[in-house]
């Protein structure tokens, strides 16, 4: 046999023209029909699938972090005069802070029921029948957030209104999840599996900066129109904001319903083996494999269900994964949500000292700052740590990164709370010093742990269950998200707050330690199930 190509986990090393080796057994035919997914060179099939899930990210990072700053104009139309921190405009109505920690908060309570029955049914009933179906509620939910108003009557307030339907748009978000990274990770290529899976998360990190993005354009284009006492203007705005996180779902809508089962899901859970087969070849460029005169039957490949589920992981070396992965995300996710969505807690409203040119207009001034912050923090630091991870993260491998990532934000985090009171009284170099840290920390969440939590848990467990447990490891760190948050609503001292965060991130690093490394490792592999003879069964010759 020809020996161009990988080692891959079905112990093959092939060329296209020998795919289908002697004898005739269907275990055969499975193990080498995967080395083809494993060993295949980068397609436009690859880039199709990164830009259709990366959008997906995209939309999902949109929408969530518009709330940081949409809950602020909300809250200048319809707040009920409670005067806000003491370091906002004196004389703005704000939103009560209740309703602001409800808006933050609806949504990761969303996205947590969303990660966990999505994540399940793409097992039951295919990731590509899936695909697409949250992103419609995603849509529709962001559409009627854009339209929401006041009952006549009183009955209902708009505010209420929104947190429901944000709960809704988290369903659709956390469906999305699972099935951005599953996909992914099931089509490609061992030796950039990694890469590819950091440019769909990348595309979390684009959406967080084009909310901001879209915020401080929509702020310029109304800044004329806006006083601390015009409400229609300021009213507007939210609107735009929100309702323009529809655009980029519906643009992945098409290509997400036309997608291909992944040929994983289609031979183990689908025993599928002919059609896997026929969806292979045209998928990476190659025409169709196999031979014209077999016949082949369903495969009698492991059943899911819960005798099984039970069995798999009653395996200590099987739940300590799963614990691994669900307490890593659990961890970073209280930073990253709890940090982002309040930033301004932290460095101020104007930190890097910017002229807001808004004529003294406190509501203008307040937007401008908080969305112009956002952007320039992801510019110096969020952004540059993705491609730090991507150009690493199939060298170093995971683990590593996540790591040496959980460590350093430990440390950081420590060390900043314990400063934390002493630099804001050492005038402008502490407050620099502040803004400094919180830049580096964010640097070390991308280069660190918010890439490698996403691309982990879709990297292990069998095909059965891969989608059911990495929703379970994704809602754990939105359970994460929303524990920090109402930590950050309830705990006045930020300096305690930074250093139990701190303290959280030094507690990953040992959960890290339970994972194994997936780099350089087929999917298969990384199951902890042996694949010879994994499948039974014979292709017949016609």
């Amino acid at each position: 046999m020809a020996s161009s190509g990988i080692e891959s986990a079905s112990g093959y090393s092939h060329s296209h023209n020998d795919f289908i080796p002697e004898p005739l057994t269907l275990d055969a035919r499975r193990r080498v029909a995967l080395a083809e997914i494993d060993d295949a060179q980068f397609t436009w099939f690859h880039l199709k699938v990164i830009m259709v899930a990366g959008i997906g990210m995209f939309t999902d990072a949109y929408n969530i972090f518009t709330i940081t700053f949409a809950s602020t104009m909300i809250g200048f139309v319809y707040g009920d005069n409670y005067n806000g921190p003491s370091q906002w405009p004196q004389g703005l109505q704000t939103l009560n802070p209740k309703y602001d920690l409800g808006l933050k908060t609806a949504t990761l309570g969303g996205v947590i029921c969303g990660q966990l029955f999505f994540g399940r049914l793409a097992d039951i009933m295919g990731r590509r029948k899936m695909y697409g179906i949250e992103l419609v509620i995603m849509t529709v939910s962001t559409f009627v957030q854009a339209l929401a108003g006041d009952s006549m009557t009183g009955a209902i307030s708009i505010i209420n209104a929104l947190i429901v339907w944000r709960v809704l748009m988290g369903i659709g978000i956390g469906g999305n999840f699972p099935l951005n990274a599953i996909i992914v990770s099931e089509f490609s290529p061992i030796r950039i599996r990694g890469r590819l899976m950091t440019i769909v998360v990348l595309f979390q990190g684009i959406g967080i900066f084009a909310a901001a993005l879209v915020a401080f354009v929509v702020v310029a284009a109304y800044k004329n129109d806006i006083t601390d006492h015009s409400l229609r203007a300021v009213d507007q705005m939210w609107r735009l904001l929100i309702g323009l996180g529809c655009i980029p779902a519906v643009i992945g809508l098409y290509f997400r319903l036309t997608a291909p089962e992944t040929p994983r899901f289609t031979i183990d859970v689908g025993s599928n083996l002919e059609q896997a087969l026929a969806d292979i070849g045209p998928s990476f460029g190659h025409g169709e494999i196999g031979h014209d005169d077999e016949v082949f039957r369903r495969l009698a490949v492991p059943k899911a269900g819960w005798k099984d589920f039970i069995r798999y992981f009653s395996a200590w070396e099987n739940s300590r994964v799963l614990l691994g992965a669900s307490y890593s995300w659990f961890a970073i996710d209280a930073i990253f949500y709890g940090l982002g969505l309040n930033i301004s807690a932290l460095v101020g409203d104007n930190p890097f000292n910017l002229n807001a040119s808004c004529n003294g207009v406190g509501i203008c001034e307040k937007l401008y700052y908080d969305s112009a912050t956002n952007l320039i923090i992801a510019i110096l630091a969020s952004i540059p740590g993705y491609f730090v991870s991507f150009a690493l993260v199939d060298s170093w491998g995971r683990k590593r990164i996540q790591f040496m990532g959980f460590t350093a934000l430990g440390i950081i985090l420590i060390v900043l709370g314990a400063a934390l009171n002493n630099l804001k009284n050492a005038g402008p170099a502490g407050h620099d010093a502040i803004v400094f840290v919180y830049c580096l920390a964010s640097f070390f969440q991308t280069f660190g742990p918010i890439v490698s939590t996403f691309i982990i848990p879709g990297e292990l467990f069998p095909t059965r269950y891969r989608s059911t447990c990495y929703g379970i490891a994704a809602a754990s760190g939105k359970l994460g998200a929303t524990i920090s948050l109402v930590i950050f609503h309830y705990v006045q001292e930020l300096n305690i707050v930074l250093i139990v965060f701190g303290g959280f991130m030094l507690t990953g690093t040992g959960s890290t330690l339970w994972l194994p490394e997936p780099k350089g490792k087929s999917l298969e592999n990384l199951s902890n199930e042996g694949q010879r003879g994994f499948v039974q069964g014979d292709a017949s010759k016609t």
